[in-house]
């Protein structure tokens, strides 16, 4: 039969032993129930996947177990399900997996679903009435409350058309998933096949992939190649988020992988033990869990053992929502916006359930205003990516996030990323500080105001400055060279900010000397164009002025800003002046000589060799030498 595959997966769910394996069975020709002990004890006990057409659509269905003893693996099915069908057999009616069933659905998100209220033929015609009353009394205030309540017998068939045609007006109200994401399949189980080898089958959650592509099994990191696909039980090329899936990567070890291992591309996820969640406990009186609580963690396909921590100073009872920390014995693999569930060891049963906000390093502490804000904040971000990526970057340690680390933390691919960026961008929400670098407007806000306040601050501290150098600003905020780039281009194409002679400064800033600084300036300035290639040492200036050494230093501080003095080696200054002539006659000799031998340069000078090395040494650094044993020559400028 030929159909449009659509990446929605349909499930049962309901009480054991009310014809739900039977239900599906109608629907699909397909026995899910495989094992060997499912067929002789008469009910499931693994989850069962088939195909289902509906007109010209082509859909999964994943059958679950009803016993109370499963209702692990009925979380690990339902984890996949877009829309549900809740079975109730009309001589029973409403029990306790019932409940629990639909309490699960609930706190996993699952909005969508009919109900099929079977085995009609056992019962009478006013006994089928009060059943069906008794259904909508216990669907009120439910996603399901609105649901068709559809009689079927799956022994004859009654009902079966109508069944059929509201199944398929409810997958058509139903979105497909999205298929932008990372690609992520939850591990239902692994097999090894005869000729193609492992094989791993489950319902990718998020995502598409296709033969060839690099995957990677987590938590034990096995890398591989998908060989071959299987999508509803036929080849295909590619398998998108919501499809029943088997994935052959044949050299990967079947017995190391089962249920609750992840199948993912490589460098998105990986294992983690610590992570704050979404709690909301179902509204029963007597339900209270304590800081401290030792629970069973269901997300995905993965159960595991986990202790719940209290973020707030909040008893945690029932019908409450809540922020909270687990901490599982195992590390597991799950990401921002996953559902999971919560259930208890004593008695065995679901308390509540929510989504995963974030993983993280480690415990945080209790009581901690500040933190719990945060994560409120987070909570609500990860439900939409361009917020999430917002939060990332408004949040980023380093003032600014690379696509590499919002990649990692959104969960998201390059291309999805790069167009979130570029709408945030456009709406100058963000800023790009840096190549693939991006800072929050609110942040760059802040930074901008912080470095106008240092600049302010340097200018009262020392009027007769020019400005802050680069390198003291950085020295000063201890950010990234481009991120300080990246902000001081910003205040400076908005006019807060002024350069001049390589020197920061607010625009009106204009360098005022004190009378005695400015005496001092004058006879410190005379010494060094007297002695243009013999400069005088500090002890020399002190000397030979009569300034005090405090002052000496504070001139030739001002000096050196002002670019009126160069330093040339460590603790020698020579007037600009005097290094400009000094290039001159380098330029010259050369030009004429074709080289320079050192020695031969205190000779242009005039000067000793305590004067003239250390200045051929600083015309090697600035680029306009070239050395060659002791020879020089002048560099020749780089071809553009």
């Amino acid at each position: 039969m030929s159909a449009e595959q659509v990446n929605i997966t349909l499930g049962t769910a309901g009480h054991i032993d009310h014809g739900k394996t039977a239900l599906v069975k109608c629907l699909t020709g397909c026995e899910t129930d495989r094992l060997k002990e499912e067929k002789e004890r008469g009910m499931s006990i693994d989850l069962g996947y088939a195909p289902c057409y509906l007109g010209d659509m082509q859909v999964g269905i994943v059958d679950v177990p009803g016993h109370e003893h499963f209702i692990k693996t009925m979380v690990a099915g339902a984890t996949g399900m877009d829309g549900v069908i809740l079975v109730v057999a009309a001589d029973d009616g409403v029990m306790p997996q019932t409940r629990e069933h639909l309490d699960i659905l609930t706190l996993l998100g699952v909005r969508h679903g009919l109900v099929a209220l079977t085995k009609v033929d056992r019962v009478a015609s006013d006994h089928l009435e009060l059943v069906r009353s008794d259904l909508e009394d216990f669907l009120r205030g439910t996603f399901l409350e609105s649901a068709p309540i559809l009689a079927v017998s799956n022994v004859t068939g009654q009902g079966f058309d109508q069944f059929l045609e509201t199944l398929f007006a409810l997958v058509k109200e139903i979105q497909p998933r999205r298929i932008d994401g990372v690609f992520r399949v939850p591990v239902d189980r692994a097999f090894s096949a005869r000729g193609y080898g492992t094989v791993v089958a489950g319902i990718p959650v998020c995502g598409s992939a296709r033969a060839g592509d690099e995957v990677v099994v987590l938590p034990h990191n096995l890398a591989g190649r998908i060989k071959r696909i299987e999508v509803y039980g036929r080849a295909s090329d590619v398998v998108l988020a919501g499809q029943c899936a088997a994935i052959n990567v044949g050299h990967w070890d079947s017995q190391r992988i089962g249920r609750g291992d992840t199948v993912t591309l490589p460098g998105y996820f990986g294992p983690e033990s610590f992570f704050v969640c979404k709690l909301r406990l179902l509204a029963r009186e007597k339900l209270h869990l304590k800081h401290g609580s030792e629970v069973k963690f269901h997300t995905g396909t993965s159960e595991v053992n986990a202790t719940l921590y209290a973020l707030e100073d909040r008893a945690l009872q029932g019908g409450g929502d809540y922020l909270i920390q687990v901490k599982t014995k195992t590390p597991i693999v799950a990401g921002p916006g996953d559902h999971f569930i919560l259930r208890t060891f004593s008695p065995v049963e679901t308390v509540g359930g929510g989504t995963i906000v974030e993983a993280v390093p480690q415990r945080l502490k209790r009581n901690r205003p500040a933190v719990v804000d945060d994560f409120r904040r987070r909570a609500e971000a990860v439900l939409d990516d361009a917020r999430f990526v917002e939060y990332c970057v408004r949040t980023a340690e380093r003032l600014a996030a690379g696509e590499d680390e919002l990649a990692v933390r959104g969960k998201m691919l390059r291309g999805r990323l790069q167009t979130i960026l570029a709408e945030l961008t456009r709406q100058r929400t963000l800023l790009g500080v840096a190549a693939g670098r991006y800072m929050h407007r609110d942040t760059a806000a802040e930074a901008c105001a912080r470095v106008l306040q240092i600049a302010a601050e340097h200018h009262r501290r020392a009027p007769e400055s020019p400005g802050l150098g680069f390198e003291q600003l950085k020295q000063e905020t201890g950010w990234d060279k481009e991120v300080l780039d990246g902000l001081v281009v910003l205040l400076k194409s908005d006019g807060r900010l002024a350069e001049r002679d390589q020197r920061l400064a607010l625009p009106g800033h204009r360098p005022t000397l004190a009378d005695e600084d400015a005496r001092h300036l004058e006879a410190i300035e005379a010494l060094f164009r007297q002695q243009a290639f013999s400069p005088p040492s500090r002890e020399e200036i002190v000397q030979q002025t009569g300034i005090p050494p405090a002052g000496v230093e504070k001139v030739l501080r001002i000096l050196r800003e002002h670019q009126r003095l160069v330093a040339v080696g460590e603790g020698l200054l020579f007037h600009g002046e005097a290094v400009d002539r000094a290039r001159q006659l380098l330029v010259d000799h050369i030009g004429k000589e074709g080289r320079l031998e050192s020695v031969q340069f205190k000779y242009l000078l005039d000067t000793t060799r305590k004067y003239a090395l250390p200045l051929l040494d600083y015309f090697d650094r600035v680029g306009l030498l070239r050395r060659v044993g002791n020879t020089r020559y002048l560099k020749k400028p780089t071809a553009p």
